[in-house]
Order: C-alpha cells, then structure tokens, then sequence
C-alpha cells in the first residue's frame, strides 16, 4: 500500500498484518480521491476506523489542512502514528484512540467541524448508521460538507435522518455512498 498523490506520493504504508482489517485497494483509493480532489486543499477530514491511516494520510498528501484519525486498537494506532511520521504529515494530524461513539462525542465536546468525514466500518458489525446518527446528532458535520462511507454492496444503507445520499459509485463489491446534510438541517 501506498500514497498515490500529493505532497507524500510513492510513499510505502504500513499495514496492519493479521487483523481483520481491509485496507482499501489502490484502484479504488485513486477513483475517489479523483473524485473529492476539488474539495481537499484546507479541507478539514475526519476518517473513522482508520486501520491504518491509508485514506486520511491521502486527504493530507493532497493538501488537506488537518486529519483527524480516530481507531481504537492499539495496534492499528501505532501504525497510524508510524505512518504518519514516515510521511512527514503528523504536525497536521490527530490520532484518537477510542471507539468511535466515544470518539465522536468528545470531538462535539469540543466543538469539532468537518469537511470531509470517511468512515469504513467493519461490514458485518452493524455500525455505519449509529455512526452517522451521531455525526449528525454532534453537528460535526459543516453544512458544506459530506460524509463517504465504504460498504459493502450486498449491505444496504439504510436512511439517515438529516442526510441525503448526494451520489454512489459501485465497484464490484464495494461501494462509496456520499451523503451531505438536508437542508433543513443547515
């Protein structure tokens, strides 16, 4: 795995061996961050359940402002973090090292806006709306912004109170659903 672009580009990344981690391949990291590129110089990012680090380490090499990486296993964080140094973009990011329910709350405490949130739960564990219900519920999101989540196509995405799906794009097994708030909620 590698950074495809940007100020860390060729960069090799550590991954995480033996966990049940699935890195996202680099034809689809490169698809969506073609996608978002108009959206990443002084964006603020937020990726959730970061395995290692791979999609906020890109956001950053592309320009954005700030990432914040938020996985709870200690294992996981520590590549992050080496990661991170490796590429020369820790000064411009943030490592949480709790679930995300816990990690979501206490970036509300503070007050926390995002530009760009990703999120790639594990598939099975019934995790992505309960996630999006407290981004929303947090006012995380800024009312410009939108929210990715990687899913897997057999699962669907059920609807979120206070988001719309703006677009998908489907590989084979996965796809990217991006969802930004309804106006009434901005």
């Amino acid at each position: 795995m590698r950074v495809i672009a940007g100020a860390a580009k060729g960069r090799k990344l550590q991954t995480i061996e033996g966990l049940s981690t699935r890195p996202t391949t680099d034809r689809i990291k490169e698809t969506l961050f073609n996608i978002i590129a108009f959206d990443l110089p002084q964006s603020n990012f937020l990726d959730l359940f970061s395995g290692s680090g791979a999609i906020g380490i890109e956001a950053l090499s592309r320009g954005a402002t700030q990432a914040v990486f938020v996985e709870h296993n200690p294992r996981c964080q520590r590549v992050i973090k080496e990661n991170l140094m490796h590429t020369k973009l820790d000064k411009q990011s943030r490592v949480i090292g709790l679930e995300v329910p816990m990690a979501l709350d206490q970036l509300a405490k503070e007050k926390g806006k995002f530009d760009i949130i990703f999120l790639d739960p594990p598939y099975e564990a019934g995790l992505t709306e309960p996630t999006l219900l407290k981004i929303v519920q947090g006012g995380l999101l800024n009312k410009d912004g939108y929210i990715i989540v990687e899913r897997s196509a057999q699962i669907p995405l059920a609807s979120i109170p206070g988001l719309r799906v703006l677009r998908e794009k489907e590989y084979r097994t996965t796809v990217m659903t991006f969802l930004c708030l309804e106006e009434e909620n901005i």
